[in-house]
């Protein structure tokens, strides 16, 4: 019981909270503005990662800075999507229902691609770098820079993007294309430029958030998705579009995992993410923070 009331623990859970927070809210961007199901964005996450790695190997460049790297990396790998592969999908007539099911299929393509070259690019042994991992003791509480690092870099962004959307024109757009795309086109917002935005957005959170992990996990080319499966879990607990209930549903997610896996085992840890999303889906299938399904 003494270790469920420490300070490492909650730590713990904060952290693993804000990096869910982090990976989800670039999904819900996608997700809320575009309409697609992307479930090769863990797999965006792992290559943020690698770079990170490889960054810091050759070059010994700081994955805090190489997160950067990683981020535009990826938001060009989701500039060429757009224009190679989504646009048309996209401004295909038909119901929505239509445009999900088939970028569910075209991401599926698309991860298994992406894992299999990074799988040959880079071996399928784990990988792992030591940066930041010096032990600090604040208020009693054992706590290694990185994973400092990584909650402060995580709760620094999602709260900088949460003022984005409710003071910047742009995120206001965004919020108005999430709720309804023909009255936000009929308002004068240029829907094209936007969803290119969020997508770009969201594939460079997802390269961000694996160079952070870089420096607290292992890496490998199949990393990506335990991460993909908790981001739904994240975006389903806080409502499907809303981009503020998921980053608080990250956070409960962290804490909910941390804790029980604390009170069980670590093998225990699929089971309880999957039994919240099973549980949700059931009992409240437009999320705990959710309202009523979005509408375009």
């Amino acid at each position: 019981m003494d270790a469920l009331l420490s300070g490492d623990l909650l730590f713990a859970a904060l952290m693993v909270g804000s990096v869910y927070a982090l990976v989800a809210l670039g999904l819900n961007l996608i997700y809320g503005t575009l309409r697609l199901l992307n479930i090769a964005h863990g797999d965006l996450i792992m290559l943020g990662a690698y770079a990170s790695f490889w960054l810091f190997t050759l070059v010994g460049l700081s994955p805090i800075i190489g997160a950067g790297v990683a981020a535009i990396g990826c938001a060009g790998l989701g500039a060429a999507a757009y224009y190679a592969l989504l646009r048309r999908q996209i401004e295909q007539p038909g119901p929505i229902e239509k445009l999900e099911a088939n970028s569910l299929l075209l991401f599926f393509g698309l991860s298994v691609i992406i894992q299999n070259m990074a799988s040959l690019a880079f071996t399928a042994s784990p990988r792992a770098i030591a940066h930041l991992d010096q032990i600090y003791q604040i208020a009693g509480v054992s706590i290694t820079a990185n994973r400092l690092a990584t909650l402060v870099i995580a709760v620094v962004i999602c709260v900088a993007l949460t003022a984005f959307l409710r003071l910047n024109i742009y995120g206001l757009a965004i919020k108005a294309l999430i709720q309804n795309r023909d009255a936000a086109a009929i308002s004068g917002v240029n829907v094209e430029r936007v969803r290119l935005m969020s997508l770009l957005a969201g594939f460079g959170l997802a390269g961000l958030a694996g160079a952070l992990l870089s420096m607290t996990e292992q890496i490998s080319p199949f990393m990506g998705f335990p991460f993909t499966i908790a981001a739904f879990v994240v975006i389903i607990l806080g409502g499907l579009g809303n981009l503020t209930g998921g980053m608080i549903a990250g956070l409960l997610l962290g804490v909910l995992e941390t804790y029980g896996v604390a009170l069980t085992s670590p093998s225990y840890r699929s089971i309880l993410v999957y039994g919240v999303f099973i549980a949700v889906l059931l009992y409240r299938p437009q999320g705990l923070l959710g309202g009523k399904r979005i509408s375009r």
